[in-house]
C-alpha cells in the first residue's frame, strides 16, 4: 500500500474554527461587507506568513489577536493565465500555465492568494504554538462567481420583487465569496451571522440559535451554529423572501421556497422523509447532523448544490400534482442531494484525486433509493445507459483515471495502458483545470467501480464498511482539534482501502490498480458455434482493439448465461489472452417435436415456437456480463431468431434493450413480429415498449417496398386509445396508466418517422396526427397534458422531410404561396400552439420549446427562409430558461449550417454578458458539441478576431468562474484542437545558427528541419553580442522578487530590459544572449507582430523583432521557445478589436441547405516551399555590408518603459429584463 500524502504536513498551521459575519447585503448594486475570524493554531515555529484563500474579494483591513493591524499581501495568477505570453495561443501552451497558476494558490499546497505576515511582536505566539486569531474584513460588488443574486425588475421592495441570492460554482470556490482555507482537507467549527432585512429570511449551514433584530426593528441577524467540523466549500448561503414549510413528517427538515410557490412545495417535497429513512436503515447509522435544509431559488446553476446541512435547489424542479414527467427527475435529485449529505458534506474528501469516493458512494445509495422508489428495471436501465456514456467517453477523449495521484508501476498494464492513450487535452491533477464533462464522467464512472466493488466483496460487508466510516466520523467530530482525530472525517484512497481491510479481512489493492488507478475498458467480441456432436457451444471471446484510444486488455473472470432449452446456465470463464475460445457443455438436447415448456431465468416457464431456431442446437441466446459487474463493452454476434427470442422471453430490460438495437440490421417480418408483440405486451416495461416502437419505425422503413396492410403501428394505437365506436377518434385522456400514458406520447413520434419509397411521410400518417390535435380532449383528465401536446409538436415536425425546391436560384424568397398544401397545415398548427402558449401558458412552457425546435425543422428542411430573428427574441433575457435554451439550441444549429459572423457574435456575446450563468455555461456546451466550423481555414467563421476573442476569455474573462474557464477550453479545443490555431498568421521564425559548424536550424510549428549548411554570404555579421542579463531569484511560489505573477517554468518579463529603435521611433530590434562558453550557436528570431503583417514571404521583411540567444543546436528542435530567456515587446495598437458585425441582409436567403450562402474564401497567398527559401528570406532581411572579423563587440543600453495593460471597462448587459413574450406569432410576419 502507497503511503498517503498528508496536506497537514504541508500547510503550516491547522484551522480550528472560524467565524463568517455578513453585516450588509445590498441587492441594488449585488454587494455585501463581511467579516471573517479564523483560528489558527501553528504547528511550524518558524511561521512568517499565512496563507489563505481569496478571489474578486476587497480586503480593507486585517488583524491579528483582534488588535494588531498587520499587512498582506494579494496575488491572484489565474487572473492573467498567460500573463503576456499569448503568442502560441494554443491549449497545451495554455494548459501547462493554467496549472501552475493554480497550483501556486492551492490551498492544499500551503499557498493562497492572500499572504499575510505575522509581525515579530506576535512572533512567541508561534514558537509557543498557542491559537492566532486572523480577523479580515472585505467587500465584495456584483459577483463574476461564487456568488449569485437575482434581482428582478418591476416595482416595490425586493421582498416583493422577490429579489434574492445565493451560493453556488463548483467545488474550492467558497474562496469567491469570503476569505478561508478552500479546501476539503481543512475541516473546522464555524459560527456564522447573517443580518438582512427585516422581510429577508437568511439561511446558512447549521442550526439557527436566534435571530436578533436592532432597537430600530430595520434589520435582523440570524445566529446559524454548526459545531461539526466542517470544510470551507462545504459552507454555502441563501438569503431571500422566502416562504417556510417545516416538514410534517420530519421537523428536523424544513423547506424554503420564493412568494407564491408554496404549495407546488408541499407537493414536491412529500416524500423527502422516505429518503431519510431508507438511508438511515440501509446504512444503520442516523443522519449525521440535527437538522436539514431545501432551499429553493431561481435562475440556479444547477439541479441540486448540496452544503452541509443544507442544499440549494433549482426552483424549476418544484412541480403540481398534476405534472408526471417532472415526479421522475424531481424525486431523483432531491434524493440524492440528501445522499451526499453523508458523503460528500458529513465525509468529504481528502483531496481531488479523492473525489470519485464520495461521489460514488453518494450516487451508489441515492441508486439504491431509485430501485425502492421507481423499480429494479429503471434501475437498471439507468446503470446501462451510465456504462454506455462512460464507455463513449473514453473512447473519444482516452481511459480516464479515477486517482491520478498515484503514477502506476512502471511495467505494469496500467503504465501501458496510460502511455497508449495519452493524456487528455486538460490537465486532470485539479478540479479548477478539468473540462466540465469529464467531471460529470467522473462522478458515473464513480458510481459503477462503486457497484463492481459491492461485487467483489458483497453487499452487506461493503455497507457494513459504510457504517464504519461513519462510525469514526461521527466520534471524530465530538472531539476537539487538539486530538487530532479530524483526519476520520475525511476520505481518501488509501483511508477506504485500510477500512475495508479492517471490516472484512480483503485486500482490494488489485481492484484499485486495475479499475481505480488505471484508465480504460476492455471490448469483447463474441462469436459461438454449436457442436451437435459433443453438445458443446464453441465460444470465442476476442478483444480486438485494444490498441485502440480508451480500451484496454482485460484479464479476469467473466460471466456467460446461456439460455437453453432446459432452463437458464451461468458459467464462470478466465480471460488471459486478447483471443480465447471456451468449450461449454451443454445441459439440454435438441427437441425435435416434443412440447415442452421452457423455464426462463426467473423461475417461470413458458411457451415457446421453436419453429425459427436451429433443430440441432438447444441455444436460445447467450449473454455475457449480464448483471453489468464489470465497465466493458460487449459485441455478440448470433442469428436474428436468437435475438427475437431473447426480446420476447428475456425478462432482464438491458438484454430486451440490447435485442432492440441489434434488430435493426435484421428488417425482417420476423422482426416486426416480434416489436409489435413487445409494444403490445402489458407486462413489459414501457419504457422498452418506447424503444420498440422506434426501431419498428426503422424496420418498417427497410421493408417499405415489402409492407403490406396499415402504417406500422397505426393500428395497435386505435387498438389502445381509439375510441370504441369510431376507431380513428381517440379517447378522453386519461393518465391514470403510466405506461399508456408514456405510450402515448411515443407511438405517434415515432410514426411520424416512417417513410415512403419516395423518402416522405405517408399522408395518412400526416392525417392521423392532425386528428390527433383536433381530437384532443383533456377536461376530465386528473393529470396535465402539456408533455403530451409537446410529444405531438415533436411529430409533426419528425413529419417534415426536405423540399425539393423548384424555385430558381435568382434571389426569389419562399413565400406563403409557395409552400406545399401538407407543409402549411403544419405550420399553421404549429402557429396556432405557439400563439395559444402565451395566452394559457403550460408548465415549464414545454409546448414553446416543442414549437421553436419545430420551426428549426422547418427552417433546415428548406420549407422556411433562415432568419434567426424569432429566436433571438426568444432567447432574450427575461424568457423562462428552457425557452431560452431551445431558441439558443436552434441558434446554434444555424450558426453551424448558416450562420454568419453577426450570428456567431450574437452567441458569444451571451457567452459573455447574460446575468445568469446557466446560460453562459450551456450555451458554451452547445457550441463546444456542435462547433461552427472544426479548424477549417476557408470556413468565413474562422478569424483571427474569433481566436483572439476566445483566447481572451480563457485566459483573463472567466478567472473567477473555473468551470466557465474550461468550457471555454473545451469549445476553443473543438474548433483549434490542441496546437496553435492555423489561422493565426506564423508569430516568428527562429534560427539557430552553429557558428563552429556553418550550420542552422529552422523550427516551423512544432517540427523542425534538417541542419542546413551556410556559406560566407550569410549575414553572421548582423549577430550582436550583449553582455549576460542576470536574472533575479524566484520565491517559494515560483514568482520572480518582482511581484509579476507568472508560471515557474514560463520566460521572465523585466521592465528595464534592451531595445532598439528605428528611425520612426518604432521597436526595430531586440537582443538577448546568454553566456555560454561550451557553444558558438546563435538564434535568431524574426516576429512580424505589427498590424497588417501576413505569414506570407513578402510580408517577413517589413518591420521585425531580432533575438539572439545562446544555446545547442538539439534544442533548436523544440516547439516551445519557454526554454529561452527571451524578452517580450508589444507595439502600441496590439490590443484586440472587438469583432465587427455584419448587416444582415433578407434580400437573398438559400431555399434549403446551399453551398453557395458563404462566399468563397480568399485564396491565400503561397508560402516558401522550402526551408531553404524562408531561412534566405529570413537572411536578405538583416543582410548588410561586411564587417570586419575582429570588429569589438558593441553593447546597446536602451531602455524603454513597459506598456501598462489598458483596464477592462465592466461588462454591459445588452439583454432587456422584461418579462413580456415576443408579440404574437404569425407565420407570414415572424417567418416569412
Amino acid at each position: 500500500m502507497k503511503k498517503e500524502k498528508t496536506d497537514s504536513a504541508i500547510r503550516p498551521f491547522k484551522l480550528s474554527h472560524q467565524v463568517l459575519c455578513i453585516t450588509t447585503i445590498c441587492f441594488q448594486r449585488q454587494s455585501l461587507i463581511g467579516f471573517v475570524e479564523l483560528t489558527v493554531i501553528p504547528s511550524k515555529s518558524d511561521l512568517r506568513k499565512i496563507r489563505l484563500n481569496a478571489k474578486q474579494i476587497r480586503i480593507y483591513k486585517v488583524t491579528l489577536n483582534e488588535f494588531h493591524e498587520v499587512s498582506f499581501t494579494y496575488n491572484d495568477p489565474c487572473l492573467d493565465v498567460c500573463q503576456g505570453e499569448n503568442k502560441q495561443k494554443s491549449i497545451d501552451n495554455f494548459n501547462s500555465c493554467h496549472l501552475a497558476c493554480v497550483n501556486a494558490i492551492d490551498s492544499d499546497n500551503g499557498s493562497g492568494e492572500l499572504c499575510i505576515k505575522v509581525p515579530h511582536d506576535l512572533m512567541h505566539l508561534i514558537t509557543e504554538g498557542k491559537p492566532v486569531k486572523i480577523g479580515i474584513e472585505f467587500a465584495l460588488e456584483k459577483p463574476q462567481g461564487g456568488i449569485h443574486f437575482v434581482v428582478p425588475d418591476g416595482e416595490g421592495t425586493m421582498a416583493e420583487r422577490a429579489a434574492h441570492m445565493f451560493t453556488y460554482a463548483p467545488d474550492n470556490s467558497s474562496r469567491l465569496w469570503f476569505p478561508c482555507v478552500d479546501s476539503f482537507s481543512e475541516p473546522c467549527t464555524w459560527r456564522m451571522e447573517i443580518t438582512v432585512d427585516p422581510t429577508m429570511v437568511a439561511v446558512a449551514c447549521g442550526d439557527l440559535v436566534e435571530t436578533v433584530y436592532t432597537s430600530d426593528m430595520r434589520k435582523k441577524t440570524y445566529h446559524y451554529n454548526l459545531s461539526i467540523p466542517t470544510c470551507a466549500p462545504n459552507i454555502g448561503l441563501a438569503v431571500g423572501p422566502f416562504e417556510v414549510f417545516v416538514d410534517p413528517q420530519m421537523h428536523e427538515v424544513t423547506h424554503f421556497c420564493l412568494p407564491r410557490l408554496l404549495p407546488l412545495l408541499k407537493n414536491s417535497t412529500n416524500f423527502l422523509h422516505e429518503a431519510f429513512e431508507f438511508y438511515e436503515e440501509l446504512l444503520s447509522s442516523r443522519y449525521p447532523y440535527s437538522c436539514y435544509k431545501q432551499v429553493f431559488v431561481d435562475e440556479a446553476f444547477q439541479d441540486a448544490r448540496p452544503y452541509a446541512t443544507m442544499t440549494i435547489l433549482d426552483t424549476n424542479l418544484l412541480c403540481s400534482p398534476q405534472i408526471i414527467d417532472q415526479t421522475y427527475m424531481s424525486r431523483r435529485v432531491m434524493a440524492h442531494a440528501v445522499a451526499e449529505q453523508f458523503f460528500g458534506c458529513f465525509i468529504s474528501m481528502n483531496s481531488w484525486s479523492d473525489a470519485w469516493l464520495p461521489k460514488g458512494i453518494s450516487m451508489y445509495l441515492s441508486g439504491h433509493f431509485l430501485k425502492k422508489a421507481f423499480g429494479n428495471n429503471e434501475y437498471r436501465l439507468w446503470i446501462h445507459e451510465d456504462v454506455n456514456e462512460v464507455l463513449k467517453y473514453e473512447q473519444k477523449h482516452g481511459g480516464l483515471m479515477l486517482d491520478c495521484s498515484v503514477s502506476p508501476t512502471p511495467g505494469s498494464a496500467a503504465a501501458t495502458a496510460q502511455g497508449k492513450d495519452g493524456t487528455f487535452y486538460f490537465p486532470t491533477q485539479h478540479l479548477h483545470t478539468t473540462s466540465p464533462e469529464y467531471n460529470i464522467i467522473l462522478t458515473k464512472k464513480s458510481h459503477l467501480v462503486i457497484r463492481m466493488l459491492e461485487d467483489r466483496i458483497g453487499r452487506e460487508l461493503l455497507l457494513q464498511v459504510f457504517n464504519k466510516l461513519l462510525s469514526l466520523a461521527s466520534g471524530a467530530a465530538q472531539q476537539k482539534v487538539t486530538s487530532n482525530m479530524w483526519f476520520n472525517m475525511l476520505l481518501s484512497t488509501n483511508s477506504f482501502q485500510k477500512a475495508i481491510f479492517t471490516v472484512t479481512g480483503k485486500d482490494i489493492n488489485t481492484f484499485l490498480e486495475q479499475w481505480v488507478r488505471q484508465g480504460g475498458h476492455p471490448k469483447f467480441t463474441a462469436t459461438f458455434i454449436f457442436n451437435r456432436k459433443r453438445n458443446t457451444v464453441e465460444l470465442e471471446i476476442k478483444q480486438l482493439d485494444v490498441q485502440n484510444r480508451g480500451i484496454r486488455r482485460y484479464v479476469g473472470p467473466l460471466t456467460i448465461t446461456i439460455q437453453e432449452l432446459d432452463g437458464t446456465f451461468k458459467h464462470n470463464l478466465q480471460i488471459e489472452e486478447n483471443a480465447t475460445k471456451h468449450d461449454i457443455t451443454c445441459h439440454s438436447k435438441s427437441r425435435r417435436n416434443k412440447k415442452k415448456k421452457i423455464p426462463l431465468c426467473t423461475g417461470e416457464e413458458v411457451d415457446m415456437d421453436l419453429s425459427a431456431m436451429d433443430a440441432d442446437s438447444p441455444v436460445l441466446w447467450i449473454r455475457i456480463d449480464p448483471d453489468m459487474l464489470l465497465l466493458r463493452q460487449v459485441v455478440i454476434e448470433q442469428p436474428d431468431y436468437q435475438w427475437q427470442y431473447q426480446l420476447r422471453y428475456e425478462r432482464d430490460v438491458t438484454a430486451q434493450k440490447e435485442a432492440i438495437e441489434a434488430l435493426e440490421k435484421f428488417p425482417t417480418p420476423a422482426s416486426r413480429s416480434a416489436l409489435t408483440y413487445t409494444i403490445e405486451n402489458e407486462h413489459c416495461f414501457y419504457k422498452i415498449r418506447c424503444l420498440a416502437c422506434f426501431c419498428l419505425q426503422k424496420v418498417a422503413n427497410a421493408m417499405v417496398a415489402t409492407w403490406a396492410g396499415p402504417p406500422a403501428m397505426m393500428s395497435i394505437f386505435r387498438k389502445l386509445f381509439g375510441s370504441h365506436s369510431c376507431m380513428h377518434i381517440i379517447r378522453l385522456n386519461n393518465f391514470k396508466n403510466l405506461q399508456h400514458y408514456f405510450l402515448l406520447k411515443t407511438i405517434p413520434v415515432a410514426m411520424a418517422g416512417l417513410r415512403t419509397v419516395q423518402c416522405i411521410c405517408p399522408p395518412e400518417v400526416l392525417k392521423f396526427l392532425l386528428d390527433l390535435f383536433k381530437y384532443n380532449e383533456n377536461s376530465k383528465n386528473k393529470f396535465s397534458d402539456n408533455y403530451y401536446r409537446a410529444a405531438l409538436i415533436d411529430a409533426l415536425a419528425e413529419t417534415v422531410t426536405p423540399v425539393i425546391s423548384v424555385l430558381p436560384h435568382t434571389g426569389m424568397t419562399i413565400t406563403a404561396d409557395s409552400l406545399s398544401s401538407d407543409t402549411k397545415l403544419i405550420l399553421e398548427e404549429i402557429t396556432r400552439c405557439l400563439n395559444m402558449e402565451k395566452l394559457l401558458s403550460s408548465y415549464k412552457y414545454t409546448v414553446t420549446v416543442s414549437c421553436l425546435k419545430a420551426i428549426r425543422k422547418l427552417q433546415k428542411m428548406g420549407h422556411l427562409p433562415n432568419y434567426p430573428s424569432l429566436f433571438r427574441e426568444y432567447a432574450a433575457y427575461g424568457m423562462f430558461i428552457d425557452v431560452r435554451l431551445a431558441a439558443l439550441e436552434a441558434l446554434v444549429d444555424f450558426t453551424s449550417a448558416d450562420g454568419k459572423e453577426e450570428d456567431l457574435n450574437f452567441l458569444l456575446d451571451i457567452m459573455e454578458n447574460d446575468p445568469v450563468p446557466a446560460v453562459q455555461y450551456k450555451v458554451l456546451r452547445m457550441l463546444t458539441e456542435k462547433p461552427p466550423f472544426t479548424g477549417s481555414d476557408t470556413n468565413p467563421l474562422n478569424t483571427e478576431d474569433l481566436v483572439e476573442r476566445l483566447w481572451k476569455l480563457m485566459n483573463s474573462g472567466t478567472a473567477y468562474d473555473s468551470l466557465l474557464r474550461c468550457a471555454v477550453m473545451d469549445l476553443y479545443h473543438a474548433l483549434y484542437g490542441r496546437k496553435r490555431p492555423s489561422i493565426l498568421p506564423a508569430p516568428e521564425i527562429g534560427v539557430v545558427v552553429n557558428l563552429k559548424e556553418k550550420k542552422a536550424r529552422l523550427p516551423i510549428n512544432s517540427g523542425s528541419i534538417d541542419d542546413i549548411h551556410l556559406d560566407d554570404s550569410f549575414p553572421l555579421d548582423n549577430v550582436i553580442m550583449l553582455e549576460t542579463v542576470k536574472i533575479e531569484e524566484k520565491d517559494s511560489n515560483g514568482f520572480s522578487g518582482g511581484g509579476e505573477k507568472r508560471k515557474a517554468t514560463s520566460p521572465l518579463h523585466f521592465s528595464d530590459h534592451p531595445h532598439f529603435y528605428s528611425t520612426d521611433g518604432h521597436i526595430k530590434a531586440e537582443i538577448t544572449v546568454e553566456d555560454n562558453p561550451e557553444s558558438s550557436k546563435v538564434r535568431l528570431k524574426e516576429t512580424t507582430s505589427m498590424p497588417g503583417t501576413s505569414a506570407s514571404t513578402h510580408g517577413m521583411s517589413g518591420m521585425s523583432l531580432l533575438r539572439t540567444t545562446s544555446s545547442s543546436i538539439d534544442s533548436a528542435s523544440a516547439p516551445a521557445p519557454a526554454q529561452f530567456c527571451t524578452f517580450e515587446a508589444y507595439s502600441d495598437d496590439s490590443q484586440s478589436k472587438s469583432l465587427p458585425g455584419i448587416q444582415n441582409t433578407f434580400g437573398q436567403q438559400p431555399t434549403g441547405f446551399d453551398s453557395s450562402m458563404f462566399k468563397p474564401p480568399d485564396v491565400p497567398e503561397p508560402k516558401p516551399s522550402s526551408s531553404l527559401e524562408l531561412l534566405s528570406l529570413a537572411a536578405k532581411a538583416h543582410k548588410k555590408k561586411k564587417k570586419k572579423k575582429n570588429k569589438h563587440k558593441h553593447k546597446h543600453k536602451h531602455r524603454h518603459e513597459k506598456h501598462d495593460k489598458p483596464e477592462r471597462s465592466e461588462k454591459d448587459r445588452i439583454y432587456s429584463s422584461s418579462s413580456q413574450s415576443p408579440s404574437t406569432f404569425s407565420p407570414q410576419g415572424e417567418i416569412l
